[in-house]
């Protein structure tokens, strides 16, 4: 009897480890069906991207356009390059972003996307006395992410954004680029002569269909500094909400930084919020210290 009872007890534990294999192995599948098919992604839009979290960017610089503000020629890791950011929303997705576009491009790709589901945000400048005029299209749109990288992909191929480039690594930092990160007080990366510092906006929660909006998906504020030798040019913008708009619009004015615009990038965002790019050449350490006393404007915890 006893024998029986130990023969029951084993056949139930392996009947219960049973199932919690099974009941895991399905949990897992339904993570990743739930997840972002990021190959699949790569596959439609005919590029790899890079992941941050549980969002996929694929980036597109402009290599293509050569475009001047005055004597400096503007590389296309400072200003030029198109992105597409995806998220997983519930049982769709998420793309969001801007396409960088000569004038000649503008209607014929908003057009095709459009077309293809996926709507438009916001048309401006991103840069001011450039030439030849740059034009920013900034979209969204909801549903399958397949479906809507094979859109973007559409769009792209009505441009002359070249479709096969590869990231450009990451390089020592000059000089003047470590001033720079020790005068704002944030670290950033230098590609291509460019250093990238972005600056994370954690007291602002933007959401969109009640989902925040992580600051991998330009929910931060970006400040670019194009490097030449002590000198540098820095555009970017910032993430602002409507009490910071005139304080930095005031500090960065004093500071001789150039306003180049102020507007949306989404339409239905809670709450709202505005980006206001900046323009200047100059001293690097000078310009840094004109963007530190904006940011000292701002509510950033």
């Amino acid at each position: 009897m006893k024998g029986v009872m130990m023969k029951s007890k084993f056949s139930m534990q392996a009947l219960l480890f049973g199932l919690i294999v099974i009941f895991s192995a399905a949990t897992l599948a339904q993570a990743a069906q739930e997840g972002l098919d990021q190959d699949a992604i790569a596959r439609a839009i005919g590029k790899k991207g890079t992941a941050s979290g549980d969002t996929y960017k694929v980036s597109f610089p402009r290599s293509d356009l050569q475009v001047k503000v005055g004597k400096v020629t503007i590389k296309p890791e400072f200003a030029l390059t198109s992105w597409a950011a995806f998220n997983k929303m519930g049982d769709s997705a998420l793309a969001y972003g801007d396409l960088v576009l000569l004038e000649s491009e503008l209607n014929p790709v908003i057009s095709k996307l459009e077309e293809k589901g996926i709507g438009i945000s916001a048309v401006h400048n991103h840069l001011i006395y450039e030439t030849p005029r740059i034009i920013y299209v900034h979209f969204m749109g909801y549903g399958n992410e397949v479906t809507l990288a094979v859109g973007l992909k559409a769009a792209l191929t009505l441009t002359g954004t070249p479709q096969k480039s590869e990231a450009a690594s990451p390089e020592v930092k000059s000089e003047t680029a470590r001033q720079i990160e020790k005068v704002l007080g944030y670290e950033g990366n230098m590609v291509s002569g460019v250093l990238h510092v972005n600056v994370p906006r954690n007291d602002i929660h933007v959401k969109l269909m009640g989902k925040e909006i992580p600051g991998s998906m330009g929910m931060n504020t970006p400040l670019n500094f194009q490097v030449d030798g002590q000198n540098a040019a820095i555009n970017g913008d910032f993430l602002l909400l409507a009490d910071e708009v005139n304080r930095v619009i005031k500090a960065l004015r004093d500071n001789g930084i150039e306003i180049a615009s102020l507007h949306n990038h989404m339409l239905d965002e809670e709450p709202r919020v505005f980006f206001m790019h900046f323009w200047a050449y100059g001293d690097a350490a000078t310009l840094t210290k004109g963007l530190k006393a904006a940011l000292e404007k701002t509510n950033i915890k």
